[in-house]
């Protein structure tokens, strides 16, 4: 076996990745007789250990002069510049997740255990080791080290993972209804893996004189820069919504709120809604968006795109129709993102398409079984025809009103 003992200096900061066969031992002993000991005793482990790279300082300070590569250190309690504990404790602080063995001359059970408690993983005696029970030293303290550090970071990832997902469940709307004719069902996919915000938002607001606000956005890309954007519209509407100006000036207000929140040249597709306090009718202003899918006594259809003006933030200033559309003592109306028909049929190629989307959801919604019900089949299909889930960020809103009168 070839061991490389170079006092006084470690090797370069390239860390090697450890095996089984290999280790990188770096030995804080200032006793030249019992750094020969140990170097002899790791040859006699051959067998247990094919190959060991050893490097050896003198000093502790010579250690915490630079950035520690080695997989485990030896570390001596009687250095020149360090006795005891002290040691191990400033060893430690330099390098927590460096696998530190005790290898001493003084046989103390009390010492033992305090350095165990110090973060060493184990306490050897020098005249009670072998090659062998060194050999295995290093080799099961660098892998209860290794796995110390994976289930510290697998933590982290947890805890980071669970505090995002409380921020981005606050950002998510809470609507405000309190008609208890009307019912609303919503649902929201991001995108992304593992995110619960995307750049799609919704939010539905009713006002003191009954008049109902419903909105749903997308804004263009997936990235949290997006999903940023998109929570900043929705705030930025509701606002101005709260405020009572006209849907005209809430959509140029919610425009130039994307001039200054946009990080890139982004814009965003909005349909908004207005609803009569009598229910009776509604005013739809469309942004680039597609048209809701309205659903009553005589059947369902998509609402006329004839008053379709231009996204949010590609021509500023240019304003946006209003279409007023009848409605019956009955209805139902599906709002939803284009992540939702965009998606490519599996084995194809072409897209799913706005006409067959809408007839499969109106197949759902007329199916009976519930509102939320409904949007999860109709989701569950297109992620069907997809061959696997969406690609894009998809949000539904479902909103139903019921008079109580009998039907005709």
């Amino acid at each position: 076996m070839s061991n490389a003992v170079r006092h006084g200096e470690q090797s370069p900061p390239r860390r090697p990745s450890p095996q089984l066969d290999r280790l990188h031992v770096l030995l804080i002993e200032d006793d030249d007789g019992d750094a020969l000991l140990v170097e002899e005793m790791l040859a006699d482990a051959a067998e247990s250990l094919e190959r060991v790279v050893l490097d050896r300082a003198t000093t502790l300070e010579q250690v915490l002069a630079r950035p520690i590569t080695a997989d485990c250190v030896l570390l001596d309690l009687q250095l020149p510049d360090a006795t005891g504990l002290t040691g191990l404790t400033r060893l430690r602080q330099h390098a927590p997740s460096t696998a530190v063995i005790v290898l001493t001359g003084r046989e103390d059970e009390a010492l033992g255990v305090s350095a165990l408690g110090a973060g060493a993983q184990d306490y050897l005696v020098k005249h009670h080791v072998d090659g062998q029970l060194l050999a295995r030293t290093l080799r099961y303290s660098w892998e209860r080290s290794r796995a110390e550090r994976v289930e510290q970071q697998l933590l982290q990832h947890q805890l980071l993972a669970r505090e995002n997902a409380r921020l981005e469940r606050g950002l998510l709307p809470t609507p405000l209804v309190t008609d208890p004719r009307l019912g609303l069902a919503v649902r929201y996919r991001p995108g992304r893996n593992g995110a619960l915000l995307g750049g799609d938002f919704y939010d539905a607001v009713e006002l003191p004189d009954g008049t109902l606000q419903l909105v749903i956005g997308d804004v263009c890309g997936h990235g949290p820069d997006e999903a940023a954007l998109g929570v900043a519209l929705r705030i930025a509407w509701r606002s101005v919504v709260l405020a009572g100006l006209p849907m005209a000036e809430t959509l140029a207000m919610v425009e130039k709120m994307l001039q200054h929140e946009a990080l890139g040249p982004l814009f965003a597709t909005v349909c908004m809604i207005t609803v009569a306090p009598d229910r009776r009718s509604l005013r739809m202003s469309l942004a680039g968006h597609p048209q809701p899918l309205l659903i009553d006594d005589s059947g369902g259809r998509l609402l006329s795109r004839e008053t379709l003006g231009p996204p949010l933030g590609v021509a500023p200033g240019t304003g946006w129709r209003e279409l007023t559309v009848p409605m019956g003592p009955r209805w139902s109306l599906l709002l939803y993102t284009d992540g939702l028909f965009e998606g490519r049929v599996e084995g194809s190629g072409e897209r799913v398409g706005l006409e067959r989307m809408a007839s499969a959801a109106l197949e759902s919604l007329t199916a009976g079984g519930g509102s939320a019900a409904a949007l999860d089949q109709l989701i569950s299909e297109m992620d069907v025809l997809h061959g696997g889930p969406l690609d894009d960020d998809v949000a539904l809103a479902l909103l139903t009103f019921d008079s109580g009168e009998p039907p005709r």
